[in-house]
């Protein structure tokens, strides 16, 4: 059957090219030598397809039971990117998703079919999103991201076939074209690395491969002599690459003449112009000296908002205007910031002294919350507890930003919330920070955690085939046994995480579970497994069936 685009694909996408520039996402900022050696274009890339991928779930959430259009879910994911662009290459990746969408939210192609693109379509949506990019960006250079997305299109063009075909071709044209960066660019050649909006641009468009195919795709770029992953030299090379002093990135309510007239001030005021948008909406984004100037140029075109100042190698400014923190002499030493599942485990790590982000049922935090979380916590130093293992990413995108921000943060990789729990029992605030982490990280790490969860339809699991309504007992997140009823599933649950042994059992109650499952389990503890203590806790409203730990 061929494999064309529709709205269910564009959504796989954006989770997709998440997933990817969250694995990649060291890597590219390790590399990120152009135009400043600034070390984020991994992390300002993660960023903006966040904001692309949630403005897309946003679409299909408030459409239920309804299915978004193609157009409707392209538009939202040019549009989520153009309000939440990071950096250089975020807005230009911005401008690129635009140009697709301007072809695959247009209904061309297959017209008895205006939800489904073709091939030929998909190809030439690549090529409309290359030139759009070149035309956003005031002095375009070869040997960067618009080097690989004209090669991705040009590799498009000569394919025919569906929109699989199309895809693979445009990875396989992005690779060869991203190996070739390092040749020319003196600045890659210098540093001995591809050019890190490329390598973020393969990724995006591996994951569109994913989307149609069902394929795994193996970055060719990570495995390239050219593109090695130690962190390179700053240093050295703004002293050869020597620059403004200031980045400027803003949101901008605008009429197409006061755009115009604003790229040329600009232009005059520093390099590294893009300005993506239309139809009065516009992310602009320059390096310049005098950040007030450009600030004041976007007042004079319409209305700037969401405006961020970043010093390189100073930190960041965050917005012209607002109110700044308190000094630094009235920040607490340390916070410890946690996700948690339920209002009663947020009760519970608040009187713990953390800081909490309250998760919702299929709503994770985005990497912004968390940002904020850190924020409120006001500390020099912050312990990060995602409590998920699908937040991985998103926290460590939040803890890189944070950094920059001048905060000292630790990413311990909890995926449980009694996990969380588990750490927060032997935090020390009063002790060097490097100890605090470790230990919290031992004591997370030595908890197996598991959780009691009620299937929402039939589907193949490691326990076998499970059907709507079972009761899954899952073990360190694999799905071990499925029963088909609550208590003796705990039971079994539980027996299991303590065949190989334990001292502490940790119960996390949901809402909707009585007290007497509590009980039950406590006895069968105490029974069966001898020297063995339980405490249990309520989750409270939006927390899992039951969550269970073992130390």
């Amino acid at each position: 059957m061929p494999q064309n685009v529709d709205a269910v694909a564009v959504r796989a996408w954006c989770r997709l090219a998440l997933d990817a520039l969250g694995g990649a996402r060291e890597e590219i900022d390790a590399i990120n030598v152009y135009p400043v050696a600034d070390g984020d274009t991994g992390t300002n890339l993660y960023l903006t397809v966040e904001s692309a991928s949630r403005a897309v779930d946003a679409v299909f959430t408030g459409l239920e039971p309804a299915r978004p259009s193609l157009a409707e879910a392209m538009r939202a994911m040019a549009h989520g990117a153009l309000i939440g662009a990071r950096g250089n290459s975020g807005t230009i990746l911005s401008q690129l998703l635009r140009g697709m969408a301007q072809v695959l939210g247009a209904g061309t192609g297959d017209r008895s079919d205006p939800d489904h693109a073709d091939g030929p379509t998909l190809a030439v949506a690549l090529r409309r999103a290359a030139e759009s990019a070149y035309q956003a960006v005031a002095h375009p250079v070869e040997g960067t991201v618009l080097t690989v997305a004209t090669a991705a299109a040009d590799a498009a063009a000569g394919t025919g076939g569906d929109c699989g075909a199309v895809a693979r071709a445009a990875y396989d044209g992005a690779c060869r074209a991203l190996e070739a960066t390092t040749g020319q660019l003196a600045v890659l050649d210098r540093a001995g690395v591809v050019d890190a909006g490329g390598r973020g641009l393969v990724a995006v468009l591996g994951a569109l491969v994913g989307a149609l195919s069902g394929e795994t795709v193996l970055l060719k770029a990570a495995a390239s002599g050219h593109a090695r992953v130690e962190p390179v030299e700053c240093a050295d090379t703004a002293a050869d690459e020597a620059g403004p002093a200031f980045e400027v990135i803003y949101l901008l309510e605008a009429d197409d003449a006061a755009v115009g007239r604003l790229r040329t001030r600009l232009d005059g005021l520093g390099d590294s112009l893009v300005v993506v948008g239309g139809d009065g909406l516009w992310n602009v984004h320059v390096h310049v000296d005098d950040a007030g100037a450009a600030v004041e140029a976007g007042v004079e075109a319409g209305r700037p908002h969401r405006i961020r100042i970043t010093h390189f190698g100073a930190g960041d400014a965050h917005t012209a205007g607002a109110a700044q923190p308190p000094g630094e002499q009235e920040r607490t030493q340390r916070a410890v910031v946690a996700v948690v599942p339920g209002e009663g485990l947020a009760g519970l790590y608040t009187e713990a002294g953390a800081t909490t982000v309250l998760t919702r049922p299929g709503e994770p935090p985005a990497s912004g919350e968390l940002v904020e979380a850190i924020r409120r916590a006001h500390a020099r130093e912050v312990v990060l507890l995602p409590n998920d293992a699908e937040l991985r990413h998103t926290a460590a995108a939040a803890a890189e930003q944070a950094r920059t921000e001048g905060v000292r943060v630790a990413l311990i990789p909890t995926r449980s919330a009694v996990q969380g729990i588990a750490a927060l029992a032997v935090h020390e605030p009063d002790r060097r920070f490097d100890e605090d982490v470790v230990a919290m990280t031992s004591a997370a790490g030595a908890t197996r955690y598991g959780e009691l969860a009620v299937a929402e339809r039939q589907s193949w699991t490691m326990a076998g085939i499970c059907q709507a309504g079972d009761v899954l007992g899952l073990i360190d997140g694999d799905v071990a046994v499925i029963g088909d009823e609550t208590t003796d599933t705990a039971r079994t649950v539980l027996d299991r995480m303590l065949a190989a042994g334990g001292e502490m059992v940790t119960l996390v109650l949901g809402e909707s579970v009585p007290d007497s499952l509590a009980d039950e389990l406590e006895k069968h503890v105490r029974e069966v497994h001898l020297a063995v203590d339980t405490v249990v806790y309520r989750g409270g409203r939006q927390s899992a069936l039951l969550l269970i730990g073992v130390e």
